[in-house]
């Protein structure tokens, strides 16, 4: 017997060219949520939630603190930024952005996208964009890679992963995850301009002293 073939709901197929693209693309990828692999995945993947990603950011700073090891100790100081930085951009953003997330569209058959300039339905049903995983890791992994830059194909896979597996978990659409990469690496890119003017700021006050 042939698959029912899996439709997004009318809200969703009446709204704009790129939030069409983007229901249709989660209702086909969400139709192998239940996947053994995928929900492996998915639990890996939380590994980039606020809280474990400030740990290891500690833990590194840690880390090379004790060992005195200064270019550890730096990875760890640009990690903890740029995952604190993204995460601000992100709640920002969260708070004026409702927006339903796709297993919520999948389980209700409701569908909203619209800004809230008041910010006051800040909760996880409705607050698909962006995805705050991806701007996580995207950030952090970034970071780590500017002090380990041989480390940065692995930091672009682990980044990646994470993203990709937010689809067909049905917790984000594509362009939630599009947007949460943008924040990611501009909050990095951010944290990196940053240390580069202290470092010459340091530089030059130890050339006048």
């Amino acid at each position: 017997m042939a698959r029912k073939k899996l439709k997004a709901p009318k809200a969703a197929r009446q709204a704009s060219k790129p939030e069409r693209i983007d229901a249709a693309l989660s209702t086909a990828l969400m139709a192998n949520r239940e996947n053994r692999a995928i929900r492996v995945l998915g639990l890996a993947g939380e590994a980039a939630d606020q809280p474990p990603l400030i740990g290891l950011s500690m833990v590194t700073i840690g880390a090379g603190a004790l060992l005195r090891q200064p270019r550890l100790l730096r990875a760890g100081l640009r990690m903890l930024a740029s995952e604190l930085v993204a995460t601000g951009i992100k709640a920002a953003v969260k708070r004026h952005v409702n927006r339903t997330r796709p297993h919520k569209m999948r389980k209700d058959g409701r569908y909203s996208l619209h800004a809230d300039s008041k910010g006051s339905k800040n909760e996880g049903p409705w607050n698909s964009f962006p995805s705050g995983h991806t701007a996580g890791a995207v950030a952090v992994s970034r970071a780590a890679a500017r002090e380990y830059p041989q480390g940065l194909p692995a930091a672009h896979l682990a980044s990646g992963l994470v993203a990709a597996i937010q689809l067909p978990l049905g917790k984000h659409f594509a362009s939630d995850v599009v947007a949460g990469a943008v924040i990611g690496w501009a909050s990095e890119a951010l944290v990196n301009a940053a240390a580069r003017a202290l470092s010459v700021r340091f530089e030059r006050s130890r050339e006048t002293e």
